[in-house]
């Protein structure tokens, strides 16, 4: 018998079974919906929520869980590109081949360990557990093994690895510091004319988690009772906003669920509010919303009108976004209509309107902040793909508006194809036409450009990054 043979064996370790921690399999599960459906995790993240506080037991939610896991969801989604980079470092093979439930589990595990205060032992373990629920136990010791490497090194110390030097790669630098994809820097950068300073506060700003910011539509809602409210406070430039601080939550304020009052960004309101107060020539009795869905202009619109006792319609073109948009309206006091039409072979007659809003459909680079994951969705051609519609909605925008009437051309990006470019182009088309200066029609707004058009900006404004432009009829 030889020596090896007389060893006595060691006992088996006894199977463990994995401990499931519901926050973390609730922010798993919005992250594989996200990246399997194209889903929008603040469309995801709130059903999940409201499923896991139904439940009894263990697994129920709690307002600390809803806020963990949440922070998760969008702490990864937001910074993915950078968490990207560094899980990239510590592989032996490139990302593509990394399952991407695995690579799910591996980013929100990155997070825990670059992006929050939870302690590095805590975030490895808590993920190599979560890996044996939901990949088994096999992947789990690959998932422990690259997190111990992410967890060498803190956030700073990685970027300095990952990152290329300012000097050498000014955008491909502030591409992976800051978690947006390389095109999108560069044509931030290009909105914002220059500078160092400005382009890294406006992508840090769209790193942060907006405030929730409700809207007071006048005639049903004011803001001194939604700031009766809990964890509310005054909104910084639109007379009708509440923002609500951390903790606050819109479902829970009476107004919000009857209707009366609804959650809207500040820029939005603006762009609605200056549209309502630009000067006509002549009858202020006809507004159009072309593209009204999902409803939070036009409901403030439809406010503002039925205090001069104008009439509002509101027009979408998907039916069940039309749907959304009627919903919105329920209940305004002045009177309304809502339907499905396309603003480019619209039902109306030429001239038929005083105010005309055409928001138009576009890459969403404005609102960063709430949707992160679209900076990874978006391409560059997006934009050939949106420009022919947008023209086309503006052309029929003045072609709806009377003359000496005014149309707010609007976009929640801040791209100079999707806004000056089309503008112009548009104007060329029809020497019919004049350029309003904006400016005056936002009063308290610091940092407002040259004008005569209108940019907000998330890191100046607080905003989304909301563009106006508002052109007056003229023959």
């Amino acid at each position: 018998m030889s020596e090896q043979s007389r060893r006595p064996r060691r006992p088996a370790k006894p199977y463990r079974r994995p401990q499931k921690d519901p926050v973390r399999i609730l922010a798993f599960e919005a992250l594989r919906a996200v990246d399997e459906r194209d889903a929008y995790a603040n469309l995801v993240l709130p059903p999940l929520l409201r499923r896991a506080r139904e439940k009894e037991g263990p697994e129920k939610f709690d307002a600390r869980d809803a806020a963990l896991a949440t922070e998760l969801v969008y702490g990864t989604l937001r910074r993915q590109g950078t968490y990207d980079a560094v899980i990239a470092a510590c592989v032996d093979r490139p990302l593509r081949e990394v399952d991407p439930p695995v690579l799910d589990v591996l980013s929100l595990g990155a997070h825990q360990l670059l992006g929050t205060r939870i302690p590095t032992h805590a975030a490895v373990s808590a993920s190599v557990e979560l890996a044996r629920v939901v990949l088994g136990d096999g992947r789990a010791k690959f998932v422990n093994a690259v997190l111990r490497k992410v967890a060498q090194h803190d956030l700073d110390g990685w970027l300095e690895q990952v990152a290329p030097p300012y000097d050498e790669d000014p955008e491909d630098h502030l591409a992976v510091v800051h978690s947006h994809p390389r095109w999108v820097v560069s044509a931030l950068w290009d909105s914002l004319g220059g500078g160092r300073a400005g382009i890294e506060d406006l992508l840090e700003a769209d790193n942060e988690r907006p405030e929730v910011t409700l809207v007071a539509r006048p005639g049903r809602s004011t803001t001194d009772e939604l700031l009766r409210e809990d964890a509310s406070v005054p909104g910084r430039w639109s007379p009708y906003a509440v923002r609500l601080t951390e903790g606050g939550e819109p479902g829970a304020v009476e107004a919000v669920r009857d209707g009366r009052a609804g959650v809207q960004d500040e820029g939005s309101q603006l762009v609605a509010l200056a549209l309502a107060s630009a000067p006509l020539e002549g009858p202020d009795e006809k507004w159009l919303d072309g593209c009204a869905g999902p409803g939070g202009k036009a409901a403030l619109l439809g406010a503002l009108a039925a205090e001069r006792g104008a009439f509002l319609l509101a027009s979408e073109k998907q039916p069940h976004r039309a749907g959304l948009v009627a919903k919105a309206l329920a209940g305004n006091p002045g009177p309304y209509q809502v339907i499905a039409a396309d603003g480019t072979r619209p039902p109306w007659r030429p001239g038929t309107f005083d105010r005309v809003l055409m928001d138009v459909p576009c890459t969403g680079l404005g609102a960063l902040r709430r949707r992160p994951e679209a900076r990874w969705r978006r391409r560059p051609e997006d934009l050939e793909n949106f420009a022919p519609l947008q023209r086309a909605l503006l052309r029929g925008a003045l072609d709806a508006v009377r003359v000496g009437g005014v149309v707010g051309y609007a976009t929640c990006s801040p791209h100079l194809a999707e806004t000056r470019a089309v503008v112009e182009d548009v104007l060329k088309q029809h020497p019919d036409a004049e350029l309003l200066d904006a400016r005056p029609l936002l009063p308290g707004v610091p940092a407002l450009g040259e004008g005569p058009d209108v940019q907000l900006w998330p890191h100046l404004h607080g905003t989304d990054a909301m563009y106006l432009a508002l052109i007056r009829r003229t023959g």
